[in-house]
């Protein structure tokens, strides 16, 4: 557990915190790189970013090692990819096989079910490093959701998410909805979900984390009331992926993780998708990227 003991980051010292330890981690063979060639695949306006995972490297294979395959990997946290703490309940870690450079984990200093709706502590994380580090952070509620782990973590990576000129891919799509905020989905999409824009005060106050944090929860409460998603505090919430920016939030609850072998996590909603191997990929261009989409939502 003393692992887990970090301080908070000093206010504006977190992405330079980040790099740091990057740079350290990849130098001891703790961070291992998973490397992919990228493909774009458009479809109703969105440049998807379909990524295809190329052969592991030594590197990859030594890091997975070093992993040990523990059954929980976040207590204690490898000691080599632990950034900072967040606050008394997060501490940010780097992930050990990211596909996009400079991927956070938010983990829960004590173990705390995965399937949990988001609560208080959850948003105030969120809201701490998204004021550090402007990108796109998202939760995945569960297996069905994409997450891979039980141990309560959320994830944050920087922009660019994709190859174009946008932050994230789906930016196109979301015009509409940023434009007006009654409309609550997206016409790209036709699957249950539902988004909506944060107002531009939540990041603009002198102390911007309490006021960015209520504005996150508010909106999460409201999109899952949207998409007809029961919460309940300290009980399991359904499946879901939740996804953040300093501009936007978006909500899509989940049947499945995956649609003929592909797994889809809350990265595919931005427009981003990591596919195994070729015969993936072609399982995507030949289908489009928002059938696989739709797949894993509707029952």
């Amino acid at each position: 557990m003393e692992a887990m003991a970090t301080e908070p980051f000093e206010p504006g010292t977190l992405w330079r915190r980040v790099q740091e330890r990057a740079r350290r981690a990849h130098e001891l063979g703790a961070l291992a790189p998973i490397a992919t060639e990228e493909q774009v695949l458009p479809e109703a306006g969105i440049p998807f970013s379909v990524r295809v995972v190329s052969s592991p490297t030594g590197r990859e294979r030594a890091a997975a090692r070093r992993a040990g395959g523990r059954a929980n990997p976040f207590l204690p946290p490898d000691p080599d990819l632990l950034v900072a703490g967040i606050s008394k309940t997060y501490a940010a870690v780097l992930n050990r096989f990211p596909v996009l450079r400079h991927h956070l984990l938010l983990v829960s200093r004590d173990y705390r079910e995965q399937a949990l709706p988001l609560g208080e502590d959850d948003f105030d994380a969120i809201a701490r490093c998204l004021t550090e580090i402007d990108g796109l952070a998202f939760f995945n509620s569960g297996p069905e959701a994409g997450a891979s782990q039980r141990h309560r973590h959320l994830q944050l990576v920087p922009y660019p998410v994709g190859a174009g000129p946008e932050p994230t891919p789906v930016e196109p799509a979301l015009a509409p909805v940023l434009a007006d905020p009654g409309r609550a989905t997206l016409p790209a999409y036709p699957f249950r979900h539902a988004a909506a824009p944060l107002p531009a005060t939540a990041w603009a106050a002198v102390e911007p984390v309490p006021r960015a944090a209520e504005a996150l929860r508010l909106v999460y409460r409201a999109l899952a009331a949207q998409v007809g998603l029961g919460l309940v505090p300290a009980a399991p919430a359904p499946p879901h992926n939740f996804l953040a920016t300093r501009r936007w939030g978006m909500l899509v609850p989940r049947s499945r993780e995956a649609c003929e072998g592909i797994e889809v996590n809350a990265l595919g909603f931005a427009g981003s998708i990591l596919v195994r191997d070729r015969r993936h990929l072609e399982t995507v261009r030949r289908h489009g990227p928002i059938a696989i989409l739709r797949a894993v939502v509707e029952p």
